[in-house]
């Protein structure tokens, strides 16, 4: 009885003298949260939008390089698609045309836009002011120093940048797998071609007019998109129908902003699945 006694009077009066490590849990208990789930990267994670002021020989002056990549990629060398603007424009036009927020880590690669003149149709237009040649002899080295493929496996371009990209491929068929234009500044004659003020001569246009030379991109998957109210939808439908693109599409919109942004993602997917 005296041990029962006992037990009875420590439950009663004594619970307070247990030793810690033998008093129950309280009833709220949480089995605790581990504060690190194992070894931590001491890698960064990659910028997503990146703008780098360099100075182009070629060019003879400052450019801009403006790279997109895409959200949950981890830090590695991706592909690269150039981008070309238009005329009147510069680099950073496409953070204004979402092509930031396009990117998938589904299809991942990085979208690379660099500054080319306000009017230079992507063409040399001076000794001392050469895009071609900043695309082919500089912007290897710049995508390297961004950590991503020295060679873009595809190019973008958009009115003015559309005539850039066309030329791009041609001069790079060894690399360039896809292009995707949209509102493409094409021309159909030379009257059309002169009234720009951008051509040196007839003979700077016929060569570099990709309507005239449809066979340089035979090897590329092409794509091409104009809006229906776009007055250069006929040069974009010469393209169309002598090109024949693996894909081709005409909406509703003009040569505009508002247009390019809803052709933006199709135009993005498609190259992307060209990687």
């Amino acid at each position: 009885m005296g041990g029962v006694a006992s037990a009875v009077g420590l439950g009663l009066f004594g619970a307070w003298a247990l030793r810690e490590d033998e008093k129950p849990a309280p009833s709220d208990a949480r089995t605790p949260i581990p504060t690190e789930m194992g070894p931590t990267s001491t890698v960064p994670p990659p910028r997503l939008l990146e703008i780098k002021t360099v100075r182009s020989k070629a060019r003879g002056r400052d450019v801009e390089v403006v790279a997109f990549r895409p959200d949950g990629v981890a830090p590695g060398v991706l592909p690269v698609c150039l981008a070309l603007h238009g005329r009147g424009a510069g680099a950073r036009v496409f953070t204004e045309l979402g092509v930031g927020d396009q990117l998938s880590a589904a299809a991942a690669y990085a979208v690379v836009a660099v500054d080319g003149g306000d009017a230079s149709y992507w063409l040399k237009s001076s000794p001392t002011d050469d895009p071609p040649a900043m695309l082919a002899d500089e912007l290897p080295g710049w995508l390297t120093d961004l950590g991503l493929n020295p060679r873009p496996f595809a190019v973008l371009g958009i009115s003015m940048g559309g005539y850039g990209a066309l030329n791009y491929v041609r001069d790079h068929r060894e690399t360039v797998r896809a292009a995707a234009v949209l509102s493409p500044a094409l021309f159909t004659s030379w009257t059309d071609a002169r009234a720009r003020n951008v051509f040196d001569s007839r003979a700077q246009w016929e060569q570099t007019e990709p309507l005239r030379h449809i066979d340089a991109l035979a090897d590329v998957e092409l794509g091409v998109w104009c809006g229906e109210a776009d007055p250069l939808l006929p040069s974009a439908n010469r393209l169309i129908d002598t090109a024949r693109p693996a894909v081709a599409r005409t909406a509703p919109g003009g040569h505009t902003a508002d247009y390019w942004v809803t052709a933006m993602p199709e135009a993005l997917s498609f190259l992307g699945s060209h990687i």
